[in-house]
């Protein structure tokens, strides 16, 4: 990894393309390996090699992913305030989440300013099937893998028959709720965030201790959730 990053840096500090050999003494690899990790690069369209010449530049991928990594910064400060105020009002703990290619993760969080409260995680992966995020994922284009559903507790959803209902009900009222269903004593909603296009682009959630954030105080909080994610949606919206 450590010589494919440095590879990457030298093509990124060059003015022009570079042949394989330049490119091992830059990087300070030898020949060989800088030809394998060159293939292996191209491959994943990080670099390109110019078929007439031999030699390398980076990749149309990398502006991707550049531009993905400057989507996610801009989407995280727009959210940022209204989190803020999910929290302040509801007294929970508020999250933004983005969908990936298996499930959605964390993305920021603002904490609950109550001394007994639930802990988000940066860059923690939902469980589809027994999180709130997880089931709007799930909703609007998440897949689900064919392994059999894992009780993470005894009020998780394991049949794919109720889970299928759970989703409709979700995609039906705009909102998802998980009930203890990724940990005991742990209750939490989540709404979707859409781009322009109709694509999932986010997920705002509250989650707090089952004992205070209850059945009627998550239903309560739900049409604020909704609101903010509506105006997240809006002023994400190209």
């Amino acid at each position: 990894m450590e010589r494919a990053l440095a590879i990457l840096n030298v093509l990124s500090d060059s003015r022009g393309d570079l042949g394989t050999n330049e490119i091992a003494r830059r990087a300070g690899v030898n020949p060989s390996s800088a030809s394998r990790l060159l293939t292996t690069l191209a491959r994943g369209e990080l670099v390109r090699r110019d078929a007439s010449t031999g030699r390398y530049h980076l990749g149309l991928r990398l502006v991707e992913l550049g531009n993905a990594a400057l989507s996610r910064i801009e989407l995280r400060d727009l959210a940022r305030p209204r989190l803020t105020l999910l929290s302040e009002t509801t007294g929970e703990t508020a999250t933004l989440s983005v969908p990936g290619e298996t499930t959605a993760m964390t993305l920021d969080f603002v904490q609950s300013p109550s001394t007994v409260r639930s802990i988000a995680e940066i860059g923690r992966p939902s469980i589809p099937h027994a999180t709130a995020v997880g089931k709007v994922y799930l909703s609007y284009g998440g897949t689900l893998s064919d392994d059999d559903l894992v009780a993470c507790t005894h009020r998780s959803i394991t049949d794919r028959d109720l889970l299928e209902k759970e989703l409709a009900d979700v995609r039906s009222r705009g909102w998802a709720e998980a009930l203890e269903e990724r940990e005991l004593g742990l209750h939490a909603i989540a709404a979707p965030v859409f781009d322009s296009g109709g694509h999932l682009v986010a997920i705002l959630g509250l989650q707090g201790p089952s004992w205070r954030f209850d059945t009627h105080a998550m239903r309560a909080a739900a049409p604020l959730l909704i609101e903010h994610a509506s105006a997240l949606w809006r002023s994400t919206g190209r």
